[in-house]
């Protein structure tokens, strides 16, 4: 489509012809099978996927995928949703690949994330947490493990993504997952800026505390003292206030750099306590202006004010 401009001419308006506004089309569903072998990190991935909202269902049998399939809806379902399918389901997970096969054919499309390592990190990793392989029973492990790659021959030539994580951490493979399925905007650190008072206690969730009792008090002024942060009179004597201004400019700077740290880190909330005395002006008024830098640089910022109303 191309731009545009002011020498566009538009149809003249129509009696009766009333402007619609255009919804955004639904996103379409997603559907991820996550399979592959024992000890590669699968219940990770399932993780990772669920702390971005996902519907995750673990060891589901595969003849019931259909079924699950049918609580899949762009609006008022489960528009993203995952499944863990491994050999821990026995006889059932031979009928994965024809279950997909059927869902394809029936227009429902999927995603397949294989997860593999090297034989020896397996065994590795089964021996240090001290548990049996699904396939061992009285066998050897490695015995089970080269069984399970026979198994899985056929579905990993399917797969759409193959995760090698023999030289992974488990952050290494929350972040190659993360950046496989999460929609633009997700990745970014959700940050609440909470306004508090200090004489009701500091909030035991914040990551960060910011002291602005440096700033005079508005409560000492008569006409600001029945008003809150929330109000023009009290942000302009708040933010007019010599060096306040510019205290708030360079802590979104500071602050700002280490949410891009957050983020490299995984870390997906934090907390900004800005606190005063009762948390009603200047913590308030404080908060909004944070919140709104943060904002504009990017970041997911949301306001809370704890103490406001408790006076």
């Amino acid at each position: 489509m191309r731009d545009i401009d002011q020498t566009d001419s538009f149809p003249a308006w129509v009696p009766g012809a009333e402007a619609q506004a255009v919804a955004p089309e639904p996103q379409a569903p997603e559907l991820v099978v996550i399979t592959g072998m024992s000890g590669a990190g699968k219940s990770r991935t399932a993780a990772v996927l669920e702390d971005l909202d996902w519907y995750v269902v673990d060891n589901l049998p595969p003849r019931l995928l259909k079924a699950l399939t049918g609580l899949m809806s762009p609006v008022g379902g489960a528009r993203r949703v995952a499944v863990v399918a491994d050999v821990r389901g026995r006889e059932f997970f031979a009928e994965l690949l024809t279950v997909l096969d059927d869902l394809k054919t029936s227009g429902v499309d999927h995603r397949i994330i294989f997860l593999d390592a090297d034989d020896d990190v397996l065994v590795q990793r089964y021996e240090s947490v001290r548990r049996p392989h699904p396939l061992q029973e009285e066998g050897r492990l490695l015995d089970a493990v080269h069984e399970e790659r026979k198994m899985l021959t056929a579905l990993r030539g399917r797969a759409d993504t193959i995760i090698d994580t023999s030289d992974m951490s488990v952050h290494d493979l929350a972040r190659q997952v993360r950046t496989l399925v999460a929609a633009e905007g997700e990745l970014a650190t959700r940050v609440t800026v909470m306004s508090f008072g200090f004489k009701y206690g500091l909030p035991l969730d914040a990551d960060h505390v910011v002291d602005v009792r440096f700033i005079s008090n508005p409560y000492w002024i008569g006409e600001l003292r029945n008003l809150t942060g929330h109000d023009a009179p009290v942000q302009e004597y708040v933010l007019a206030q010599d060096g306040v201004t510019e205290f708030v400019d360079r802590y979104v700077d500071l602050i700002a750099s280490v949410l891009e740290g957050y983020e490299r880190e995984l870390k997906p909330t934090v907390t900004i306590a800005v606190g005063c005395t009762g948390g009603k002006h200047r913590s308030v008024a404080l908060s909004e202006r944070i919140a709104e830098g943060l904002r504009r640089r990017g970041s997911r910022a949301v306001t809370v004010h704890r103490d406001l109303g408790r006076e």
